[in-house]
């Protein structure tokens, strides 16, 4: 069996061949927007959001306990910040 796969399609295409489009975004391809012959847009699908898991969470968490990152408390990082707020734009900044 033949599937296609579009790679352009008209306004007036929209309302007739919608599925064919949905199943050409989640494919992952773009689909050129053509309008009384220009090309007017691009039709791309939706990038992925990374969802984490119990699992992720834990694997992150390993990875910072190996990189042996210094423990910062919040009085620290906010001074450190604001030093190198200094350092970029002078004393003037409060």
């Amino acid at each position: 069996m033949y599937i296609y796969y579009m790679d352009y399609i008209t306004t007036t295409d929209l309302r007739t061949k919608s599925s064919l489009l949905i199943k050409t975004l989640k494919k992952g391809t773009k689909v050129s927007l053509v309008h009384r012959s220009k090309v007017v847009g691009v039709i791309s699908p939706k990038e992925e959001t990374i969802t984490f898991t119990k699992e992720s969470i834990k694997k992150l968490k390993e990875l910072a306990k190996k990189q042996k990152l210094p423990d910062l408390s919040y009085e620290e990082r906010d001074r450190i910040y604001r030093k190198q707020l200094e350092k970029k734009y002078g004393k003037g900044i409060s």
